[in-house]
């Protein structure tokens, strides 16, 4: 089997349900009626990472890909500006070659991954004629991601740390945890979906235990849930 032969299969396939005779829900997706369905997608694949749950990986993905094929296909019909999955791949396969001229050509810039990742930046900066240091930072990401984000930029822009927020409330002192995080190496949107994941598992079982010795979980008291909090 050719690489990327099944890739091929699946735009036929989604090129199929877009078009007359196909899927009735297919055909009135919009890109804004498809939004909620990619972060949804995005979230269980970060979950199926986080659960090294191979299968559910493999699946994962393939619904991601599934949105992109989607929003492609719905692209392909836009009245004014139209472009196609075959547009999305030429973009992205340009801008993989131009960011890595270590690879495709000779950067004397590039040595190891972390001068990598700081040649990405500049070449990113001067190809998008950016302005500011933290152009192009989605600042629709999740909060704990944004603030993680923001603080990586700026610190590349030799911005200070004692000019981070250092207000007393705790929205600019979970900025600043999560910016200071960061900073040191740390991912605090990850950690911190650690931490509740943990967090859930602990309160399914002490549910669980309660429930073993007779209680109606959704009615425990404090003392309960002390008495079957996992230790």
């Amino acid at each position: 089997m050719t690489p990327g032969e099944k890739l091929l299969e699946a735009v036929v396939v989604m090129d199929r349900l877009r078009s007359p005779g196909g899927c009735p829900w297919d055909a009135e997706q919009t890109h804004e009626s498809l939004r909620q369905y990619l972060i949804e997608e995005c979230f269980e694949l970060i979950e199926a990472i986080e659960d090294g749950d191979r299968a559910a990986l493999r699946e994962e993905l393939g619904d991601v890909l599934l949105q992109v094929l989607f929003h492609a296909r719905v692209a392909q019909e836009d009245p004014d500006d139209p472009f196609t999955i075959d547009d999305v791949a030429a973009t992205l396969s340009a801008k993989l070659i131009g960011r890595h001229p270590h690879v495709f050509a000779t950067d004397p810039e590039v040595r190891d991954s972390a001068t990598q990742e700081k040649r990405w930046e500049e070449l990113k900066q001067v190809e998008k004629k950016r302005e500011s240091s933290i152009d192009g930072v989605a600042l629709g990401a999740p909060a704990l991601a944004l603030a993680a984000k923001l603080a990586q930029r700026t610190a590349r822009a030799g911005f200070p740390v004692d000019l981070l927020p250092s207000g007393d409330s705790p929205a600019e002192q979970l900025f600043t945890t999560a910016a200071r995080a960061k900073i040191s190496g740390e991912e605090p949107e990850g950690d911190v979906r650690s931490v509740a994941r943990k967090f859930a598992e602990d309160v399914r079982t002490a549910e669980r235990a309660a429930k073993d010795a007779g209680l109606d979980p959704s009615a425990l008291s404090e003392q309960d849930w002390r008495r079957f909090w996992p230790r």
